[in-house]
């Protein structure tokens, strides 16, 4: 998600290295490629050249001072512009109960998938989600929404017969509050792009639902389009907010700059993968930040509280304190790690670490280390010295991959292991000795 932009900002602003003030001089040079990067990732161009009229009116003229370098200034400034641009202040949704929320948008911009992700983050905040199917248009919608809403124990309501959509709003409406629940989350019809039956259609509905939010929809890809989408949503429904879905699967993501300007509502949720959790509140702060390379680790350290076990974290914390660690452990950190996304996705959210790219290797490694432990006895696992050279072969064929992968994997397993022990007891200093030792002959400390 946005690594175009982070990497043609990343060269704009290097440009202004070892200068000692931002002049209209050699802030023309860097604004230009800042403007041609926003353009470069589908930014519509009276935004792009909007945003950067503002940060030209910030940054000519002003002293740099002793502590920062003209660079850090003007990422200041491009930050807090940016901040704007997405929008500031809360992105939360109405606090009536029961909450009712209509979903609208094109066909495919995953109007379905994000009812189900928007009732399963609610009902981790205490609401009692209801999910109402009312795309009577596209072949198999309702079940797909039932399936995928009993997954994640929400309530469901549909009616496979009627194709009255505002009469299957009301009755909706009304099985959903006698059954409790709090939080009702209309998903509408989309069509491949806007027409007059697809308006009218949604605003009979929203008439007789009488939604607390109207959330456009949208698919991060949609580029210069995305501003029609708005702008003609927005105008026949008076939107409250805006949700972005896809994001990981594009580079630009020039979407969610263009349509909070046009729109002036706010975008509230993003989902950047296809899993249940992979769907958030938005935070403009946070995204700025990771758009600038700056990393987000406040988003990757909720997203570790909210996917890794306390307990067993601080299980597994122990084991390492007492050099008490097997190939079991390994394999459960494996999963805890395997929670909180790809490799890239979790590299995105580090300081400077944005827009890195590691291919599939990484995540191929990770897969071949789990097969191969999930090949051996949980005897195996516990002591892995039982593993002979007989044992390893089967090992390799139930894990489809060769002797010496096993042999690899248990090399660095053994050299883990003498790692912690050398921790335990106040072996750090010991360890650290030996590894400026090697350092100075030029090679790696060795195990």
């Amino acid at each position: 998600m946005f690594e175009t932009l982070t990497e043609r900002l990343g060269q704009a602003l290097r440009n202004l290295r070892g200068v000692g003030k931002l002049t209209e001089e050699n802030m023309a040079d860097a604004l230009k490629e800042v403007r041609t990067a926003l353009l470069s990732a589908d930014v519509h161009f009276k935004v792009a050249r909007e945003f950067v009229e503002r940060v030209q009116a910030q940054a000519a003229g002003q002293e740099v001072l002793k502590s920062v370098t003209p660079a850090q200034q003007i990422v200041k400034i491009i930050h807090d512009e940016l901040v704007k641009l997405l929008g500031e202040g809360a992105t939360e949704l109405s606090a009536k109960r029961p909450l009712k929320v209509l979903l609208v948008g094109l066909h495919g911009s995953g109007k379905t998938t994000s009812a189900v992700k928007l009732g399963r983050l609610l009902k981790k905040r205490g609401y009692r989600p209801f999910v109402v199917g009312c795309d009577v248009q596209r072949p198999a919608a309702i079940d797909q929404l039932e399936i995928l809403a009993k997954q994640e124990e929400l309530g469901f309501y549909g009616d496979r017969v009627s194709k009255d959509v505002p009469a299957i709003g009301g009755a909706a409406l009304k099985a959903a509050v006698e059954a409790g629940a709090d939080a009702i989350l209309f998903d509408t019809a989309g069509r491949l792009q806007i027409d007059h039956e697809l308006i009218e259609e949604v605003r009979n509905l929203s008439a007789r639902v009488t939604p607390d939010e109207v959330l456009l929809v949208a698919d991060g890809a949609l580029g210069q389009e995305a501003v029609n989408v708005a702008r003609a949503f927005h105008e026949a429904l008076a939107l409250t907010g805006l949700v972005l879905t896809k994001l990981d699967g594009d580079a630009r993501g020039g979407a969610a700059l263009s349509m909070k300007a046009v729109t002036g509502v706010p975008i509230k949720f993003i989902g950047a993968g296809e899993k249940a959790g992979d769907f958030d509140t938005f935070y403009p702060d946070r995204l700025a930040s990771r758009i600038l390379g700056m990393g987000d680790v406040v988003s990757l350290v909720e997203k570790a509280q909210e996917s890794i076990d306390q307990q067993q974290a601080e299980k597994m914390a122990e084991k390492f304190r007492k050099a008490d660690f097997n190939l079991e452990d390994f394999l459960e950190q494996l999963h805890q790690v395997k929670k909180l996304g790809s490799m890239e996705s979790i590299l995105g959210m580090l300081p400077g670490m944005s827009g890195v790219k590691i291919g599939d290797g990484a995540e191929k490694q990770m897969a071949r280390t789990e097969a191969i432990i999930k090949s051996m006895t949980i005897q195996e696992r516990r002591n892995p010295s039982l593993l002979n050279g007989t044992r390893r072969m089967r090992i390799a064929r139930g894990a489809g991959v060769k002797v010496v992968d096993v042999n690899q994997l248990l090399k660095q397993f053994q050299q883990m292991h003498k790692v912690m022990k050398m921790m335990k007891g106040g072996g750090a200093k010991k360890l650290m000795r030996q590894m400026e030792a090697m350092r100075g002959k030029g090679g790696p400390p060795g195990f």
